[in-house]
């Protein structure tokens, strides 16, 4: 297994790492809006999703992949009013269309909108 740490997204809030790799797969942990030096982005989930995108973007490239390489995906939202919104700025990020859940959550740390966690496989 490998862990991994990259600066260009915001580092672990608990003890677990931004991602591991292990037998060819990526596994991040999810990711809310906070900006690489951890200040929280405190906006609508249209801005939250896309600082969370660029934070998972930020790691797999850490671990020599890409978004298209996601396999699947998993969504936690706030409130699943913001699901359109929030399709809005994934399907920028995620064209290609892999697997994928959301699920509506009581509450999210930092009472984040979204959070995004996601499994790629390597290059």
């Amino acid at each position: 297994m490998q862990f991994i740490k990259t600066d260009k997204a915001p580092q672990a809030i608990g003890p677990y790492s931004q991602a591991v790799v292990a037998n060819g797969m990526i596994y991040t942990s999810g990711q809310i809006a906070l900006l690489p030096n951890g200040e929280f982005l405190d906006g609508d989930v249209k801005s939250q999703t896309k600082q969370v995108c660029e934070n998972l973007k930020s790691v797999l490239e850490e671990a020599g992949a890409s978004l298209q390489n996601v396999v699947k995906t998993t969504i936690f939202l706030a409130n699943m009013n913001d699901f359109n919104d929030l399709n809005i700025v994934y399907g920028k990020y995620f064209s290609h269309k892999p697997a994928r859940s959301t699920v509506a959550v009581k509450t999210l740390p930092k009472n984040a909108l979204v959070e995004i966690e996601c499994v790629a496989i390597i290059k």
